[in-house]
């Protein structure tokens, strides 16, 4: 039995292997594909047809076996990657080619309006004769959209407020590092509000740690739940212990965003995640369908390293800024946005876990593009 469970875990990694690699799968339709063998010794091709009861392969290991083999598992991965495509959630960049006030595009440039701090392209209307600038979500600022998003980029991959405002000093731009954290309180709770209407496309395996941050202080405790496909960040929460902390709000958390619940959750073996378990992922038979894992070790499949590696990308970025002042830092929020949707992985191929869930955002600067839409969506609705 372990030894036919081995074969189909080591089965299922390999075909996921094969589906990331190019030209490996052939798709002659949605019911036949070919899979090139991995075998150095000979370029060939197999044939994985779906039937009534699945797909089934003729490879030497499929028709000896009778099971899944890597090929049936590559074309069934690659499946589902063309579903997260197929589904996928664009968010573009905003046009500036239509006049605000009549939605007409016969629009013209109409001369430069020269700001204290930045100059701004202005146009007119040839319909209504308005006259206008594009500079959506950046109305009023001081400081121009690209300023504002170095300024958050900056500081979300490391840097202090005050070294912010030193380099934006060497830009020619003076403001103050209190400045600096007003833009980034004021655009990370503008994300939020937009960014959680949106659905990401996650697997079905979670991950749950906590790890402990100074604010005012006292040592404080950030709980925090990831997805292990994506490595996108679901859930948070700030507690003042650790033992006696009810988690249960973390996981209700993350399963409204998902709208979904894993198949399996796995966390070290503090109480907390136990008994929020119970009372969160069941069925209405009083069944749990997610496998609990709380028994992790270092080595080996059933460790919490993902999770470790989150808890250090938090750990660096605490260290520079020396503790908080507020249990609801818009800091908390905002490295959640910047690790799910602007942070590249190397372990995701330099997608960002936004990519990874079906979330594409378009533009060189996705800083932008988000907060654009965010105020766009705010207008509509």
């Amino acid at each position: 039995m372990e030894n036919k469970r081995g074969s189909y875990i080591t089965g299922k990694k390999a075909g996921k292997h094969i589906a990331e690699q190019p030209d490996q799968i052939k798709r002659i339709d949605d019911s036949f594909y070919q899979v090139k063998s991995q075998t150095l010794k000979f370029e060939s091709w197999y044939d994985v047809v779906k039937t009534e009861t699945g797909f089934v392969c003729d490879c030497p290991d499929f028709q000896w076996r009778k099971h899944k083999c890597k090929h049936v598992h590559a074309v069934e991965y690659s499946q589902t990657l063309r579903n997260y495509v197929k589904n996928q959630t664009v968010i573009e960049q905003i046009a500036c080619d239509k006049c605000p006030a009549c939605e007409s595009i016969n629009i013209v440039k109409h001369g430069i309006r020269h700001n204290k701090k930045y100059d701004l392209q202005r146009y007119s209307c040839k319909d209504c004769h308005n006259r206008f600038s594009f500079n959506l979500g950046f109305e009023k600022m001081r400081a121009n959209p690209q300023v504002i998003t170095s300024a958050m980029q900056l500081y979300f991959t490391g840097e202090s407020l005050r070294n912010v405002q030193k380099f934006l000093r060497l830009q020619g731009v003076e403001i103050s590092h209190k400045t600096v954290y007003v833009w980034i309180k004021k655009y990370t709770g503008l994300m939020e509000k937009y960014l959680e209407k949106i659905t990401p496309q996650v697997g079905d395996k979670w991950r749950a740690d906590e790890v402990w941050v100074k604010i005012k202080g006292d040592m404080k405790y950030l709980f925090a739940m990831m997805d292990d496909d994506t490595r996108f960040w679901l859930a948070q929460e700030v507690s003042n212990t650790k033992q006696n902390h009810d988690a249960r709000n973390l996981l209700r958390m993350g399963k409204e965003f998902a709208k979904k619940t894993p198949l399996t959750f796995t966390t070290d073996g503090l109480r907390a995640y136990n008994e929020a378990f119970k009372k969160e992922f069941w069925t209405h038979k009083n069944q749990f369908y997610t496998e609990h894992i709380r028994h992790i070790s270092i080595k080996g499949d059933r460790n919490n390293n993902m999770m470790e590696r989150l808890n250090g990308e938090f750990r660096d970025r605490e260290k520079v800024f020396r503790g908080l002042k507020k249990d609801d830092s818009p800091v908390f929020k905002g490295y959640q946005i910047y690790h799910n949707y602007v942070r590249p992985h190397m372990s995701l191929d330099n997608q960002t876990p936004a990519d990874r869930a079906g979330i594409k955002i378009e533009g060189d600067n996705k800083w932008i593009t988000i907060i654009q839409n965010a105020v766009n969506s705010r207008e509509i609705t």
